[in-house]
């Protein structure tokens, strides 16, 4: 199986995009759904599946989310509201045990998809190694836990850091232990994962600044409203900007309302919204100036005007300005090349709106 995501840091592929489809929680517990989301990824042509893989015990305190920790938001699913659950307890009531892993691992593997692992801990950190992923991502959550990263660059697998609410000096100093604990293949995903995101804080701007300052792929987290129409339009904008890497969060039934529904598309829009993507980014073509391709032939010859004669020209008459036009027609030369016709004769008559062809000019 071909390593793709490799493929982004060649730069002889700039119009190619990396397309991620984000499962993160969207399977809210159930292998079943989670075996959706894979097939709809895969169906869709996506180039990878991003697993968020999480020993909760590990990742956050029992409290997380209730009032007293006066955090700045947390996952409130319906079914976390209704059953009056704690984050900490809802999170490990959905969370996939280690064989579910294995297990989807090996089937997303098997439909050509690639894997990018995000380890939420060092548990879970200690199951991806066994499982093989094509690419590890960092999460807001990890980002300044440094020896973290580094236990991770170590595996020398491409890295995908999402650097959403990260400070410029905190990405240089991971893109710099990357660089020197690991193979240095590191992307910068940015996006804030809000549940929807807003558009005004998208700040698709911001690509071409990164990709100047660190030289590095830059790709962008999608995570406005899937319920949107922009959902499927907007990332496109990101492509033209630079972006080699579009994430996109993928559900199994938005109706069902259930974990990250709110920035996820079905899989009949995800379809829709990859095939877009391969649209656009066909459409940017070269930044260079070059050899005329036959699409622009073929537009050149239907819509430039040829001369054709002003007047019927007999045999033996000689061609003068007067006696040609310039007018829109299939054939005749160009305007441009009139000087090679002046002051020369005709060797068959030519009717009126009649094509003047080289040949037929002695």
């Amino acid at each position: 199986m071909k390593n793709k995501i490799k493929d982004i840091f060649n730069k002889r592929n700039s119009n190619s995009v990396y397309i991620i489809a984000e499962m993160a929680w969207s399977h809210d517990g159930s292998f079943g759904n989670a075996e959706k989301i894979i097939r709809g990824a895969a169906e869709a042509k996506a180039d990878a599946i991003s697993f968020h893989i999480t020993d909760v015990p590990s990742y956050m305190v029992k409290r997380y989310g209730c009032s007293a920790e006066k955090v700045a938001f947390a996952w409130q699913t319906l079914e976390n509201q209704e059953e009056k659950m704690s984050t900490y307890d809802y999170l490990n009531k959905i969370n996939l045990k280690e064989n579910d892993w294995k297990k989807l691992f090996a089937f997303a593997k098997k439909l050509w998809l690639e894997i990018c692992a995000m380890p939420n801990d060092s548990k879970s950190f200690e199951l991806c190694k066994k499982l093989h992923p094509d690419a590890y991502v960092i999460g807001p959550a990890c980002f300044l836990e440094e020896d973290f990263v580094i236990k991770i660059a170590k595996e020398k697998k491409p890295m995908i850091l999402r650097i959403g609410g990260a400070t410029l000096p905190e990405i240089k100093r991971l893109v710099a232990l990357i660089k020197k604990y690991g193979t240095g293949k590191t992307v910068l995903l940015h996006g804030i994962q809000l549940y929807p995101t807003k558009t005004e804080d998208i700040n698709l701007k911001l690509t071409p600044y990164l990709s100047k300052i660190f030289g590095l792929p830059i790709g962008l987290a999608d995570h406005i409203d899937g319920e949107s129409d922009l959902a499927l339009l907007l990332p496109l904008l990101s492509i033209p900007f630079g972006a080699r890497v579009i994430e996109k969060h993928l559900t199994y039934d938005r109706s069902k309302k259930g974990e990250d529904y709110e920035s996820a598309l079905d899989a009949p829009d995800f379809k829709k919204f990859v095939g877009y993507i391969r649209e656009a980014e066909k459409s940017l073509g070269s930044s260079f100036f070059r050899k005329l391709s036959q699409a622009e032939i073929k537009y050149r010859e239907l819509s430039r005007k040829r001369v054709v004669a002003a007047m019927a020209i007999e045999k033996g008459e000689k061609i003068t300005r007067e006696k040609i036009i310039f007018k829109r027609a299939t054939e005749g030369i160009y305007p441009n090349e009139i000087r090679r016709i002046i002051g020369k004769k005709a060797i068959i008559n030519i009717e009126e709106d009649s094509p003047i062809l080289l040949k037929n000019i002695k």
